[in-house]
């Protein structure tokens, strides 16, 4: 089963965390730093991986919390 995925995205102005499919936004916050506070928070609770996101919408940082989702030994 795959983990879930949220995302810190630039939203105009401000940033968002949301969940990988979802439709609406888990949060919408002044700065880049409060949304990677509460992105780290709810894919800890969710067992999953949070993924942020430059201006330019490039991945600058990943987390993954809970069981690796990869299957590599070694």
């Amino acid at each position: 089963m795959q983990q879930p995925k949220w995302h810190v995205t630039p939203h105009g102005e401000e940033w968002k965390v949301q969940r990988s499919g979802s439709e609406r936004a888990t949060a919408i916050v002044e700065t880049k730093k409060e949304a990677i506070e509460i992105g780290r928070e709810t894919a800890k609770n969710g067992q999953g991986q949070l993924i942020v996101h430059g201006k330019d919408g490039i991945i600058q940082l990943e987390w993954t919390y809970g069981p690796d989702p990869r299957d590599i030994k070694g």
